[in-house]
């Protein structure tokens, strides 16, 4: 027999321990591939959302690629821990470090290579199903099954180099220091678990005001907040694991009065034992699956804006003819007659806006860098009513001036600012905020922001006040087409607005906002980002599990040593089966419960963010992963208790 045979045997040998972490690696092959197969497709490199699709792709190839890194080191790592003693045996029969190396090398390869082809291999069986459920989620024709050898070299080139370089640091970092070691592997008693007061403290405390500073967030404070709030979360899980976990179990474990009724001891002193021999896989069980829950959901409700798309864009087409714009008749008639070409019928409002220089006159208020946009309380009124919006709001009189809104979520920022006022330059006119426009009025990108730290439009003042504003820096007009179906805009005047909209600040001498490509773009933006999320979502859930697997196969032997001689005092089939299952349940359902309670933090401080309410997607998303671990745990849970019977009888 060869080195090469041997080490084959070796995976052969010990296949139902290496089992979950080949299917996982397999399982992050076949999805990076089906990815890949996206990346390349030839039939959507000419459709105008590819660049949104490159760059969704490209993400979630990046994502899953580091994780798998990550993922094959631990695995890898831990299952050549639970082979110490096989290990103890070679080297008493005189295996050299270099041949232990060259072992671990070749069995990772032979993994990581079948984990390749297999990944592929399904990867093509299921491709033309991922290539359809892309189809749909872009609203595009189903797309015809293709095998780009792009897709196929860096597929193979990406996990051959990583399995290379995980085989070559794993078989350096676990070379053994005495043989004693290895074969008193699993074998020495375990020391009772000991716990730090102080540590405990720190994990409640941490959480504690993780939790509380994501549910006080708001949209200003959402980025300043998110690194610190994940890093305490991440530390205080883990203490929470190793400590506080522990110290509580502990306490219980010293009831009497709970302890010492049916199976409660055995199940908590075992639960006592576990708890810190798992902490390690279950912080890292919590963190992926809270990452899983927080992509897949964030990305979920991210079509919520979609939602109030009509609100942002009154006017299916939206024109700003700039100061100087000589073409301004020119487009409009351009816009007009493809409105007419597709037989879609319109109305148009113009209106003036005024730009003039003001002061500050209150101290909520800083020196604004650029002139003030201003439209008439009769044309904001104008245009909502022509874009079929309820209309409710008193006229304003006088000095009283709304903010107005540019975008129905920029109402996530209101809470954070302050009314203030302005004085008109050279002049003794002052204008008051007392509140904000219920609506958009001219649609988002047409007007400049009021300052660099604002996201408002401008101010929609009195007809009295607008009209006593005879000099300003500089008069604008703007155009807004009304359609019934706002959708039906997309493409139009595409040499104009490329890609839907021209913003204020871009240059031009016009600013355009084409409602339906700008709905068309998003919404293909959307769900790729949701499909790209939905399968590095999958890949995490999956690994998570599989970590589950390692864990509860790494202790297989033991837990039938332990088993096997409780039974010998008595134990029935049913109180075997009850204490099983506890333990099982334990292991699968406290770290998702944890991280479930970590993401639901997590998107209530994400809800500071959108104006409408994204607690159905978060509820979906999180009740779907729930049902996904409950199946996950009845099927291992069977396979288990088989197990261990087997031994048992």
């Amino acid at each position: 027999m060869t080195f090469r045979q041997f080490a084959f045997r070796n995976v052969l040998r010990n296949k139902r321990t290496y089992a979950a972490y080949f299917l996982s690696s397999a399982f992050s092959v076949m999805i990076f591939f089906v990815c890949a197969l996206f990346l390349f497709h030839p039939s959507i490199a000419d459709e105008m959302f590819y660049p949104v699709v490159i760059q969704a792709m490209l993400g979630a190839e990046l994502i899953m690629y580091v994780f798998s890194f990550f993922f094959v080191l631990y695995s890898v790592g831990a299952f050549l821990k639970t082979r110490k003693r096989e290990f103890g045996i070679l080297f008493m029969h005189g295996m050299t470090d270099r041949q232990f190396n060259k072992m671990v090398f070749l069995e990772n390869m032979i993994i990581g290579v079948s984990a390749i082809a297999t990944g592929i291999l399904f990867g093509i069986i299921t491709g033309k199903l991922f290539l359809m459920a892309g189809s749909a989620f872009l609203g595009i024709p189903p797309l015809p099954f293709r095998l780009p050898l792009r897709a196929l070299g860096l597929t193979v080139a990406s996990y051959v180099l990583l399995f290379i370089i995980i085989s070559l640091c794993t078989s350096r970092l676990l070379r053994p220091k005495a043989l004693i070691d290895l074969f008193q592997s699993g074998q020495r008693p375990k020391t009772a678990p000991r716990t730090s007061p102080w540590l405990s403290i720190l994990a409640a405390v941490l959480l504690v005001v993780s939790y509380s500073l994501a549910a006080t967030t708001n949209a200003s404070t959402l980025a300043l907040r998110m690194f610190p709030v994940t890093l305490m979360t991440m530390i205080g899980t883990y203490l929470l694991y190793t400590q506080l976990g522990v110290a509580l179990v502990r306490r219980l474990k010293q009831s009497r009065r709970l302890a010492w009724r049916r199976t409660k001891l055995v199940s908590l002193s075992s639960l006592h034992y576990r708890l810190r021999d798992h902490a390690q896989m279950f912080s890292m069980v919590t963190i992926v699956l809270a990452v899983s829950f927080c992509s897949v959901g964030v990305f979920a409700s991210i079509p919520v804006l979609t939602k109030q798309f009509n609100e942002d864009f009154p006017a299916a087409i939206g024109y700003l003819a700039k100061a100087g714009d000589t073409s301004e008749k020119q487009h409009l008639h351009e816009i007009r007659q493809e409105l007419e070409s597709k037989k879609i019928p319109f109305e148009t409002l113009s209106f003036r806006v005024k730009y003039t220089e003001v002061e500050p006159a209150s101290a909520q208020v800083g020196q604004l860098q650029n002139p003030l946009a201003l439209i008439s309380f009769s044309d904001y009124k104008a245009a909502v009513l022509m874009a079929g919006l309820p209309f409710d709001e008193q006229p304003l009189s006088g000095e009283d001036a709304l903010v107005l809104i540019a975008s129905q979520n920029d109402r996530a920022y209101i809470r954070d600012r302050e009314h203030a006022s302005y004085r008109i330059h050279d002049s003794e006119l002052l204008l008051h905020e007392i509140g904000y426009s219920d609506h958009v009025g001219v649609p988002e990108y047409l007007l400049p922001e009021m300052d660099d730290d604002s996201r408002f439009g401008g101010l929609v003042v009195s007809d009295e006040a607008f009209a006593a504003i005879t000099n300003p820096v500089r008069l604008e007009r703007y155009t807004g087409f009304y359609v019934d179906d706002f959708t039906e805009t997309e493409g139009i005047v595409p040499h104009l607005a490329p890609r839907g909209a021209v913003r204020y600040e871009m240059g031009q001498p016009y600013a355009l906002a084409v409602s339906g490509t700008l709905f068309a773009l998003r919404d293909s933006l959307y769900n790729m980002l949701l499909f790209a999320a939905l399968l590095v979502g999958t890949v995490f859930f999956i690994a998570a599990g599989s970590f589950l697997y390692f864990r509860l196969y790494a202790d297989l032997d033991y837990d039938r040593r332990h088993y096997a001689t409780i039974s010998r005092l008595g134990m029935t089939d049913k109180e075997f089966r009850r204490i099983v299952t506890g333990q099982l349940a334990l292991l699968f359902f406290v770290p998702i419960s944890l991280a479930i309670v970590h993401s639901i933090f997590a998107f209530i401080a994400l809800q500071s963010y959108f104006y409408l309410s994204i607690a159905a997607e978060m509820g979906i998303v999180l009740i779907s992963f729930l049902m996904m671990q409950v199946l996950y745990f009845f099927f291992i849970r069977s396979q288990y208790l088989r197990k261990l019977k087997q031994t048992l009888i």
